[in-house]
């Protein structure tokens, strides 16, 4: 059996350790919490600077070429889509107006038609809107290629240590979309 009395300098121990270790903890926080302080200070020397891409694919001279190539390149799809739409819409309206007086065969077999012509256009609706989508990632795509081409280059001459896309709030000081824009027109 151990005595309390054997035990005692052992506790006076630890207790000693405990106290030592807590110095050092405290010793590392107040290190930790200087050189987090100190950071901001040393980025006051940083360059940074904003780009406002959802504007750049909205206003620069290349989206809107892509644009416009686009709506030139699906014009006749979409407007013989528009065109079955309103030929759906049409024999519809025909067969409601009609049906009542029609017999029974040539209700069904309008009905078959308008189901078939409804088929047809959700297909055409859709490998539209699927090659619309395709097409409109490649041209943007393109066009993100070369506006991180341009920030790039922008960054180089204008010695920038950062350059953001996505925030929460810019100080308009920082926008630098609109030489990015003028670059890619370029």
């Amino acid at each position: 059996m151990t005595s309390v009395s054997a035990i005692k300098p052992f506790a006076s121990a630890r207790s000693k350790y405990a106290s030592v270790a807590r110095r050092v903890s405290l010793g590392l926080s107040a290190c930790l919490v200087a050189s987090v302080m100190a950071a901001p200070v040393q980025a006051q020397g940083s360059k940074v600077g904003f780009v406002n891409l959802d504007r750049i694919l909205r206003d620069s001279s290349p989206a809107k070429a892509a644009q416009i190539k686009l709506e030139s390149e699906f014009k006749s799809r979409d407007d013989e889509i528009q065109r079955l739409a309103n030929t759906l819409r049409s024999e519809y309206q025909k067969l409601d107006k009609d049906g009542p007086v029609l017999s029974e065969s040539d209700r069904v077999k309008r009905e078959r038609n308008i189901s078939n012509m409804d088929v047809d256009l959700q297909r055409k609706q859709r490998e539209f809107q699927e090659d619309l989508n395709r097409r409109r990632n490649e041209e943007f795509g393109n066009i993100i290629d070369n506006t991180n081409a341009a920030i790039q280059r922008i960054a180089e001459q204008q010695n920038y240590d950062l350059i953001l896309q996505n925030a929460v709030t810019v100080n308009p000081r920082v926008d630098i979309t609109d030489q990015v824009i003028q670059a890619m027109g370029k």
